[in-house]
């Protein structure tokens, strides 16, 4: 009776932690396949925006932007699958304990059935049981006899009982060993090919980077355009929000002819920080906020004043916020068409548009369309996204939602 004492704690711890360890996994499972298709979205519309740059002939910053961002999914993706692996390596190994565990338990529970056999059959002098009962030598000792055999037919019943709920555990453990083992396979080969992938878009990459390095005389020239074309659309925004300032100093806490009151307003665009929608349905950021090396040539700086946002052709520009439009510009150059929005004492500001659906002073709210992105000649469908408090510059990406 010890035995089977030992044996159901032992059965029960063992239940226990694979049970906490499999929860486990399986959270981590879900998360990871989660991470995966995310990545894998990503990956995808960075592919289909690279595809719009394909059939132009000369290499361009936009064609390097959306490889080196299907390089940076590429790469996640495969940590993604490494992750996995580590899972399901740690279930092979608790599968193989718990069934090594399960097979040591059959194991003695065969000896103590074999030793019970024995000990009856020793008992009963060779003799069947109803020689065995009747020949005791009063009423008492044929009681306890008969005690005696019906508890021990009990416990080898028990003993049949619990090898058969041992060995079906066993074959359990085994299948499920043997599920992890193929799954394993399985993300074995698909890590390899994703691996194979990035070496190939590795290769383009360098290839780009190499046509574009040996552009360097144009890419210093663009590089210039664009700063002196960055310095005016910083101007035109400063001198308008300072303007803003000064007119909203003058006036009450309501801008009377809309009734917008701008303290709940400015309140409720910073309670959405981290998580505005972004301006484009579809996208990635191509270029980030701040100074950075130029992708190419890396001892030249670039300003930004926002983030750049590239996507699709012909992508619809949306509002992130409620607001008033403010101002409708054009700056020569590729910012072409600029729109300002004002949210309160924040502003965001929305460039390269190729059209604009809106007017100035026009009321709108979140997801509003205001006018749609422009295509370069080099197939590049890109949006500038810009976020002010005041007249002080924000880094966009902390108020976007996380994609």
């Amino acid at each position: 009776m010890k035995l089977l004492s030992n044996f159901f704690y032992l059965i029960i711890i063992s239940i226990l932690l694979f049970f906490i360890s499999d929860v486990h996994a399986q959270n981590d499972k879900k998360q990871l396949e989660k991470e995966k298709n995310t990545i894998q979205k990503q990956i995808n519309e960075a592919q289909q925006i690279l595809a719009q740059t394909a059939n132009k002939k000369n290499a361009s910053i936009g064609q390097l932007n959306a490889i080196n961002k299907q390089i940076e999914g590429l790469s996640k993706l495969i940590r993604t699958y490494s992750s996995e692996l580590s899972i399901i390596n740690s279930q092979i190994e608790e599968d193989g304990i718990v069934i090594n565990a399960l097979q040591q338990d059959l194991d003695n529970l065969k000896k103590e059935y074999a030793s019970m056999v024995y000990s009856l059959y020793k008992s009963s002098n060779g003799f069947n049981r109803l020689s065995f009962i009747f020949a005791s030598s009063d009423l008492n000792q044929f009681y306890m006899r008969f005690k005696y055999l019906e508890q021990y037919t009990s416990a080898r019943k028990n003993q049949v009982q619990l090898i058969s709920e041992v060995k079906s555990e066993i074959e359990t453990e085994k299948t499920s060993l043997e599920l992890s083992k193929e799954k394993k396979n399985t993300l074995l080969n698909e890590q390899l090919n994703e691996k194979e992938k990035l070496d190939k878009l590795r290769s383009e990459q360098d290839k780009i980077f190499k046509n574009l390095k040996n552009e360097e005389a144009k890419l210093a020239q663009d590089i210039s355009k664009k700063k002196d074309e960055v310095s005016k659309l910083e101007n035109l925004i400063s001198k308008l929000l300072t303007e803003e300032l000064k007119s909203t100093a003058s006036s009450a806490e309501k801008v009377t002819e809309l009734n917008i009151d701008i303290k709940n307003v400015t309140n409720s665009f910073e309670q959405s920080k981290a998580n505005l929608p972004w301006p484009v349905s579809t996208g990635f950021i191509s270029e980030k906020f701040g100074t950075h090396p130029h992708p190419v040539l890396k001892r030249v700086k670039m300003p930004n004043d926002g983030v750049n946002i590239q996507t699709k052709q012909n992508e619809q520009v949306r509002a992130v916020f409620n607001g008033v439009v403010k101002k409708i510009a054009i700056v020569p150059g590729e910012f072409k068409y600029v729109v300002i929005i004002q949210h309160g004492t924040y502003f965001t500001v929305y460039a390269k548009l190729r059209k604009v659906d809106v007017k100035m002073g026009q009321q709108i709210a979140k997801d509003d369309v205001i006018g749609e992105v422009n295509t370069d000649i080099d197939g590049i469908s890109e949006v500038q996204f810009q976020v002010w408090k005041n007249t002080q510059k924000l880094d966009p990406e902390l108020w976007l939602a996380k994609r």
